[in-house]
């Protein structure tokens, strides 16, 4: 069964630039150039044949650019092997300013890398890691990181981590940090799920943003008075829905007992569960009542046309604004956290926020050779200024490093690394935080559904056929 992340069409811009895929936000990884073929299938993520990627030929020369001060070398020699996610032009415009100014700072290494498309990485990643894969890739947080992690086909980085923490904050951290207690991953970009408004329409109707769960539900009230959507909300593709879960469960139940759910340490029959349908069903009212046949696109073109009031979603909506609105109606959005629901569990101002990370893998044939550079493209990775020169090339890449200069920001990423620097906690979605075949169509896709379909029904039997969904599932493989 295909993951969501590999299948559906999400379009993310933080300005009028270029529209990018949460497909290409979400990329998996690749094998380096001259490799003379891809691996295999992900046995928890695949349904069927895949289609070989696109060759992208790597630059014919690398020139580092004069933006970028070399740092010390500190003698590390060798070469790197690099799988990369990154096949898009910005993106691989991106990489070789990236490796440029990596090889500037250690003029003694070599990096070697070819991007290759996700949907290809993502379907085979289990055999790749298993193979013969390359020294450092890109990969997911959170329990994508740790899986692979558990099965001893990553290498713990705990001294890179050690030199570079300190320009991470503890969410971060925890992102990066296996069951085992060790790190596996450098954080290197992000973007929020939060509650996104107009602001002319908050000026014009005289609206306040709800800073409670009762004032989010009397603002909904006025909002249907007024003749607006309170809630635009399309759930056509099965997906969307798992982000209201998300933040209600982190609101009312907390990070722990979410994440414990999601990866069945926890029941799903816990009444911590029913309160979370319950507190749904009390804004479902409230919804598109078109939802099920709603794309997010057109959900989110009822926000563009004042139509609706509000919208939870990512950060990557604002790729719709630029496709379709205006450049007025983009810079009248904005967003604010999902309401308290006055729960100790509001202190840890958790949300979703999906990572993407770089990782070393634990069975590169030239690992042993490589290892002082691999992970020194790891530590080069934890810079701001790093991370920089890929969002100057793709502005959807919010960089995570403390120190990454904002100025070139607009205003909602500005916001958008504010938000998620108060957060205590952050998820990566449920279908990131939870196994692929759980999460998937016929899966979680299918129990919210149907829960949406009757959101006042006793979910007392959906509650326990989810736990037996759970229970029935094949040990994870990789």
């Amino acid at each position: 069964m295909a993951n969501q992340d590999t299948t559906r069409r999400e379009t993310l811009s933080m300005t009028g630039l270029r529209s990018v895929s949460r497909r290409d936000v979400l990329k998996g990884m690749a094998v380096v150039a001259g490799a003379a073929a891809v691996p295999t299938i992900l046995a928890a993520c695949s349904s069927g044949a895949t289609t070989a990627p696109a060759s992208v030929a790597p630059p014919a020369s690398v020139v580092p650019p004069a933006s970028v001060a070399p740092a010390s070398a500190a003698g590390v020699t060798g070469t790197v092997t690099v799988g990369s996610n990154h096949s898009d032009a910005s993106e691989v415009k991106g990489m070789t300013a990236i490796n440029a100014a990596f090889i500037a700072a250690n003029p003694g290494v070599t990096v070697t890398m070819n991007p290759v498309d996700h949907n290809t990485f993502q379907n085979q990643i289990g055999a790749y890691l298993q193979g013969t894969p390359e020294d450092d890739f890109t990969w997911f947080s959170g329990y994508r990181m740790r899986f692979f992690a558990s099965k001893g086909l990553t290498t713990a980085i705990d001294d890179v981590w050690a030199k570079v923490s300190s320009n991470f904050t503890g969410a971060f951290a925890t992102a990066v940090t296996a069951d085992d207690g060790k790190v596996y991953g450098i954080p290197v970009d992000y973007y929020p799920w939060a509650v996104f408004y107009r602001k002319s329409v908050f000026s014009d109707k005289g609206y306040t943003i709800p800073a409670t769960w009762a004032d989010f539900k009397t603002l909904c009230t006025k909002m249907q008075t007024d003749g607006l959507i309170p809630i635009t909300f399309g759930d056509k593709d099965g997906w969307p829905a798992m982000g209201t879960f998300d933040i209600l469960d982190l609101r009312l139940n907390g990070y722990d007992f979410h994440t414990q759910l999601l990866t069945g340490k926890q029941k799903w029959t816990d009444a911590k569960v029913t309160t979370v349908f319950q507190k749904w069903a009390e804004i479902m009212p409230f919804h598109d009542k078109t939802y099920a046949g709603l794309t997010w696109e057109k959900a989110c073109d009822t926000l563009i046309q004042k139509k609706s009031g509000m919208f939870m979603f990512g950060l990557f909506l604002t790729g719709e604004f630029s496709s379709t609105g205006t450049p007025a109606d983009l810079a009248d959005l904005d967003f604010f956290p999902f309401p308290a629901m006055g729960t100790q569990y509001d202190a840890e101002n958790a949300l979703d926020a999906p990572i993407d990370i770089w990782m070393v893998s634990a069975k590169s044939p030239t690992l042993q050779a490589d290892l002082d550079a691999a992970k020194a493209y790891m530590e080069f990775w934890s810079k701001g200024s790093t991370q920089l020169l890929m969002f100057q090339n793709q502005p959807g890449f919010i960089p995570t490093a403390n120190d990454a200069d904002s100025s070139s920001y607009d205003p909602l990423t500005k916001k958008a690394v504010q938000i998620v620097s108060q957060a205590k906690k952050i998820t990566q979605f449920l279908d990131r935080d939870s196994r692929p075949d759980f999460a998937g169509a016929n899966g979680m896709q299918a129990f919210l559904q149907k829960f949406l379909a009757n959101p006042t029904q006793d979910t007392t039997a959906l509650q326990a056929e989810i736990q037996a969904y759970w229970e029935a599932l094949p040990p994870a493989t990789v």
